[in-house]
């Protein structure tokens, strides 16, 4: 299992074993305490033994916590802190864990083995019921080094994923392996499988004292961004957008290394013959605002990547080794590739990004209205909306639709949206299931139960809506991932828990104070990002010049599709003569177009994610 493992971890292997039980473990050094890591640990009188991956953003407040001198954490790993947590507090001590883990605990008193990750899911973890046996691993080939687990995807999981439904509680994508879910721990005994969900944010609280939220977001994007710097060097790396999130990320970076470090700020642009992107709200390249971000302090890089001439379909046998799962958003992979590429080339061991920031950093608050409807608020509805109406944000014709919209039908929310006023909109058109085997009602209970609305409809209810973002993928292959074949450890200081939590209980009138929206943030921001990146109403189009690599492996898309074709389970999946038709039909322009993008950019990407991934986990073809 180890053996299997070791590209996840090539600093360091080490196992413990005890009659029926072992664990293992192996390393890759991110922290500068890396270096005194030893694991397995063991508490002084073996009751525990533990092994862990984890990043500790807390070590001060927990060793306080515990009642230990702080100099004593000098020259501990961060594994030996959830140990000594779960030896004071037992398996309570991960409410109390801040930071990116995964960890399984044994505990020889009791007969129980204990697994838990973090709440975001920010590290993965796996384990397999077997007969009369139970095995973990962080990663589905260390278990797949087991002669008991079988080598098969799973389909229902798959499916789900095409038509990006929230994943279910444990089940993988692959047969006979179930992960443990963020924000979770369990308790395995010889007997069964105890689950405790731990991470419980709270809501808005209206009847909260007034505050400061302006310098509350400040102060917590500082500590989370300052957290993630840990082990990062003189240089670190970080995604720099045209928007707020990243780019808020790599401005308190640069802030917090002045005059001690720098920053290496990537920006992926565009090829200048990409087609002209046909959505007013969108734009293509981000560059010229990511650069007035960057011009703004002198210890930032501004490092501009071209891969639009690079095929979404190059790294698919790559991608299937090192994430062991279909990648959702194709079109990006290049240059998500070549941003980690070039921060191999200099040596750039941490990426810092902002994938969650607009569920916590940059959240809206366009969900107050019709929170306010549903409640009852009118008065206070009215002087919202007004407010907003007169500084321009929304007009009334709008507010009549954010308001209308989170509660009408499926069909009739798309018809307003589209402005077509028609019912026979297709809302599974992004996708390219087999209707045929995947029935729609079936999947509309499916995703039903799972808080989802197939139709995607506006929500009326703000906190609802974050939570269910927040926990609708999950992250933890792509950053074990990412250091498999990179050697980039990536974090995101914006999915910091204290951070979100946060952000999460702030009152939902303060994301619309003075009649705009993203308030807050707004306010916040303003000591860090140029007034052009905080007033574009617009939004950067990822990979806007993704056709151009796309077009040009025209005849391995063909190739590739006759392979997913002669696959049995991913023919049974994917509507494979609609993706043949749409090969046949390929276009000779419009790449812009929502059209096109719906067909070749989310269905035909998507499913050729998905049917790759299953043809590989079947072992039906080469």
């Amino acid at each position: 299992m180890l053996a299997a493992l070791r590209l996840y971890g090539a600093h360091d292997t080490a196992d413990w074993a005890d009659g029926a039980v072992g664990l293992g473990r192996c390393l890759h050094r991110t922290l500068p305490e890396d270096r005194f890591d030893r694991q397995p640990l063991q508490t002084p009188d073996a009751r525990l033994t533990l092994v862990a991956d984890v990043r500790l953003d807390n070590r001060e407040e927990l060793v306080a916590a515990l009642g230990q001198p702080t100099g004593s954490i000098a020259n501990r790993c961060d594994a030996a802190l959830p140990l000594d947590c779960l030896a004071h507090w037992g398996e309570r001590a991960v409410d109390r864990l801040i930071g990116d883990f995964a960890f399984a605990c044994w505990d020889a008193a009791s007969q129980t083995l204990l697994l838990a990750r973090d709440y975001r899911g920010n590290r993965p973890l796996y384990f397999h019921r077997g007969d009369g046996m139970i095995a973990v691993a962080s990663m589905a080939k260390g278990l797949h080094a087991l002669a008991e687990v079988p080598y098969a995807p799973d389909l229902q999981t798959s499916a789900d994923f095409l038509v990006m439904m929230p994943a279910a509680e444990t089940p993988s994508f692959w047969q006979g392996i179930e992960r443990v879910p963020p924000g979770t721990i369990l308790s395995v005994t010889r007997s069964a499988i105890a689950s405790r969900r731990y991470w419980q944010p709270a809501r808005p609280d209206r009847a909260a004292p007034p505050r400061d939220y302006v310098e509350g977001l400040r102060h917590h994007l500082d500590q989370a961004v300052a957290a993630r710097l840990r082990g990062a060097g003189t240089t670190v790396g970080a995604h720099l957008s045209s928007g707020w999130d990243s780019a808020s990320v790599a401005a308190t970076a640069a802030r917090l290394l002045a005059d001690k470090g720098s920053v290496a700020a990537f920006t992926s642009v565009p090829e200048a013959d990409h087609a002209p992107v046909e959505d007013r709200w969108r734009f293509a390249d981000e560059g010229p605002l990511a650069a007035q971000t960057a011009a703004l302090y002198r210890n930032i890089e501004h490092v501009l990547i071209r891969t639009g001439r690079t095929s979404p379909l190059e790294m698919l046998d790559r991608d299937f080794f090192l994430f062991e799962m279909p990648l959702l958003n194709r079109c990006n992979m290049p240059w998500i590739h070549g941003i980690l590429g070039e921060a191999k080339r200099r040596s750039i061991g941490v990426m810092l990004t902002g994938e969650v920031g607009n569920m916590s950093v940059s959240y809206a608050g366009e969900e107050y209205l019709p929170q306010l409807l549903r409640e009852g608020r009118l008065i206070e509805l009215a002087r919202v909306s007004r407010t907003l109406v007169r500084q321009g944000s929304i007009r009334w014709r709008g507010l009549a639709s954010r308001l209308l919209l989170p509660f009408l039908p499926g069909g009739f929310e798309q018809a307003i949206r589209q402005r077509r006023w028609r019912l026979d909109h297709d809302p599974l058109a992004h996708t390219a299931i087999n209707r045929a085997q995947y029935r729609d009602d079936a999947l509309e209970r499916r995703a039903r139960a799972r808080g989802m609305d197939i139709a995607y409809r506006p929500w009326h209810d703000g906190f609802a809506m974050r939570m269910f973002v927040l926990g609708r993928h999950d992250p933890g292959n792509y950053y074990a991932g990412y250091i498999a074949g990179w050697g980039v450890d990536q974090r995101d200081p914006t999915s910091d828990r204290r951070l979100v939590d946060y952000m999460l209980a702030a009152p939902m009138a303060e994301f619309v104070t003075g009649g705009r929206f993203r308030s807050l943030p707004r306010r916040a921001l303003a000591d860090r990002l140029p007034a052009a990146v905080l007033d574009e109403p617009r939004k950067g189009l990822q990979a806007a010049d993704w056709h151009l690599g796309f077009d040009s492996a025209r005849a391995s898309m063909r190739e590739e599709l006759a392979r997913i074709a002669a696959c049995a389970p991913a023919s049974s999946l994917l509507d494979i003569d609609r993706l043949m038709a749409l090969e046949r039909d390929w276009p000779s322009g419009g790449w812009g177009s929502e059209a096109v993008s719906e067909s070749y950019r989310l269905a035909m990407l998507r499913g050729v994610s998905v049917g790759h991934f299953l043809r590989k986990a079947s072992q039906s073809n080469g």
